[in-house]
């Protein structure tokens, strides 16, 4: 009974929400205006180029023109062709390459008479004489101290980099460069490959060295993109502000200005590859040098004196050679004898002097450079 009753309710219902529906529209049941379809743009793909390699300008733009010798070729020389089969083996040169560019190397008629001159004889230290009253001048002067500072200065930077990673002071790379070239005044006048050639075919003592220095010659070249024609250097093939042989630039030069290539000629690279140079023969950080000395007699004239030498304190004490000083140093003391008008000089050489020498193994060279660098330090602070 109760259903019958609800049901003419439940249609009354149902009429009055239709018409509702009719008289207001649902915004939500309004047609829909269509959506325009936007077809997406190409996107380009994103493209990571790999980082290109430095460019490698040419090292020889750096360097003043070398002179073209005026020698005859070495073109059918026997040993010159044995040379060139053994690069072709051993490092993998082409062979035609290589015999076309020997066809343009001159023979130095002058670098062959100078290096075949005869051996001069070693002479024992005369203390008496005045060796080093000769020596000092050529490079402890006022014209090379005061060039020394000038180049400091403009180098400061580099030269300030080198010192902390290498732990080797900056007026000992200044003064290397001033001993060397002249602070890069003096590269040389040689093609570098005409100066190793001439002396490796010709020189009947030193022709092995000097082939040996040629094939490294080659090898850097080729490893630093450089023309093997244009390098300059010195009449026994020596290159850069620091005079590098070939050998010494494989195994010591650095991209100091991380430009991509070892470039001696300029000075950037060379500060690095000396400060290197220095630090793997086993420069000692913070430690002295040399120091100057007096001995009491002549007791210690007997003793062997020079970069070689090596003794302890008490052996020198015992020859009357003064050694308590107080300075930083280990490894090796040296007593270094230097020979002048006065009467000669009494110096004590440690490590670090030591060091100096694998540079050119001389104690008088050691000696011009320490004290340059001394010299060139004052008169930086002034």
């Amino acid at each position: 009974m109760t259903m019958f009753a609800l049901r003419p309710l439940s249609f009354a219902l149902i009429a009055t929400l239709l018409a509702s529906c009719s008289s207001s529209p649902d915004k939500l049941s309004e047609p829909q205006k269509p959506v325009q379809e936007i077809t997406p743009k190409p996107v380009k793909p994103i493209v990571v180029k790999p980082k290109a390699p430095p460019i490698r300008s040419n090292v020889a733009s750096r360097m003043p023109a070398a002179r073209v010798g005026n020698g005859k070729s070495f073109v059918g020389n026997a040993q010159l062709n044995r040379f060139i089969k053994r690069m072709v083996s051993k490092h993998g040169f082409n062979q035609a390459k290589l015999t076309q560019l020997f066809s343009q190397v001159k023979h130095e008629t002058w670098i062959s008479n100078y290096m075949n001159r005869q051996r001069p004889s070693k002479k024992k230290l005369n203390p008496n004489g005045s060796g080093w009253s000769k020596y000092r001048p050529k490079f402890v002067k006022a014209s090379k101290i005061n060039k020394g500072v000038q180049f400091w200065r403009q180098n400061n930077a580099a030269l300030q980099r080198a010192s902390q990673r290498y732990g080797v002071p900056a007026e000992y790379i200044v003064a290397i460069i001033g001993v060397e070239t002249n602070y890069g005044s003096n590269f040389g006048k040689f093609r570098v490959i005409d100066a190793l050639t001439t002396i490796g075919l010709t020189n009947k003592r030193r022709g092995k060295s000097f082939l040996k220095y040629l094939e490294d010659f080659l090898v850097m070249a080729r490893k630093e993109g450089m023309n093997p024609l244009r390098p300059v250097g010195s009449h026994a093939g020596a290159m850069g502000y620091g005079q590098f042989m070939p050998s010494s630039f494989l195994s010591y030069a650095v991209d100091f200005d991380g430009n991509g290539r070892r470039d001696l000629w300029h000075p950037t690279d060379a500060i690095g590859s000396i400060a290197n140079y220095f630090k793997r023969h086993g420069w000692r950080s913070g430690e002295a040098v040399a120091v100057k000395t007096h001995a009491v007699g002549k007791r210690y004239q007997s003793l062997n004196s020079g970069f070689k030498s090596n003794y302890s304190a008490a052996t020198l004490k015992s020859y009357g050679v003064k050694t308590n000083f107080k300075l930083k140093h280990s490894g090796r003391t040296s007593l270094v004898i230097l020979p002048t008008h006065a009467g000669g000089e009494v110096w004590l050489g440690y490590n670090n002097f030591y060091v100096i020498s694998r540079y050119n193994h001389s104690t008088y060279y050691s000696m011009a450079v320490h004290q340059l660098a001394k010299a060139i330090k004052k008169q930086r602070g002034k």
